[in-house]
């Protein structure tokens, strides 16, 4: 299976070969912090398996050995390496795929840095879009 995806703005793109090792949602303040969001849901391949197709995405270490890579343009984060826990594997932001539905998650991680109020999100209202 391939699976293929893209930043916000286009600048960036590329390509995944094989499936998952894993899909998670991801509750750590890194994540948090990094997305400004209060989860990021991750696609776990083999390193190999991606392809950047267009563009160079800009990269920092976000905390110790935690490379997060990005589009400079738009600011999409796209990737997350980290060698010393996860060697030879890349996650990548499923919502930037071409078809999120396509890798729904399968757990949730990091759950102790979960924000309180997340486990609560099922009993809110609901709007198809903004309420009138």
């Amino acid at each position: 299976m391939t699976y293929s995806g893209h930043c916000m703005c286009g600048a960036i793109r590329y390509q995944l070969a094989g499936e998952p090792n894993v899909v998670a949602v991801c509750h750590c303040s890194d994540c948090q912090r990094s997305a400004g969001a209060p989860m990021v849901t991750w696609a776990m391949f083999p390193d190999a398996a991606l392809t950047v197709t267009q563009g160079q995405p800009k990269t920092i270490n976000s905390s110790g050995t935690a490379m997060r890579s990005f589009c400079g343009d738009c600011g999409t984060g796209l990737f997350y390496r980290n060698a010393a826990i996860l060697p030879g594997i890349v996650d990548i932001q499923s919502s930037t795929l071409d078809d999120p539905e396509a890798l729904p998650p399968t757990m949730q991680i990091q759950t102790a840095e979960r924000l309180g109020w997340v486990k609560q999100l099922h009993a809110l209202p609901e709007f198809e879009r903004f309420p009138a």
